[in-house]
């Protein structure tokens, strides 16, 4: 999302009708946007923790289990930027929007049904799929 509120790329692995995903997105915002860059990372929201980063006017944030780890999905949040870097040239907002459905399909390589699955930089098989 960006520092206005604007979701510009959500993906949910749990049923939410869309009313509630709004809710969501708008807390989410209210909890990260205005937070002391002295804090951690990591946030408690209702029964799970917000991990996320921000990079220029974005913040990609994730959801997780309370008992996930929270280092290896900030890690996994900065790996997902620097793959968007290398496909983009330098990614920004604008490319979030228009190329939408090659940020899904990257997100979609490393995120399988909720879990993170692909860790490294180097997955040889994206290059094909975004052509």
């Amino acid at each position: 999302m960006n520092r206005q509120g604007k979701t510009r790329l959500a993906k949910y692995y749990v049923p939410l009708e869309d009313s509630e995903k709004h809710k969501v997105e708008y807390e989410v915002h209210r909890l990260v946007v205005n937070r002391d860059p002295k804090f951690t990372n990591f946030v408690e929201f209702r029964t799970h923790k917000v991990i996320y980063r921000r990079y220029a006017g974005l913040f990609f944030s994730i959801c997780v289990d309370i008992t996930d780890n929270e280092l290896v999905y900030l890690e996994c949040i900065h790996l997902f930027v620097e793959i968007l870097d290398h496909f983009f040239s330098n990614v920004c907002e604008l490319d979030l929007v228009f190329n939408f459905h090659k940020v899904y399909l990257i997100l979609d390589e490393f995120i399988l049904a909720g879990e993170l699955q692909e860790t490294s930089k180097k997955v040889p098989h994206l290059s094909s799929l975004l052509l």
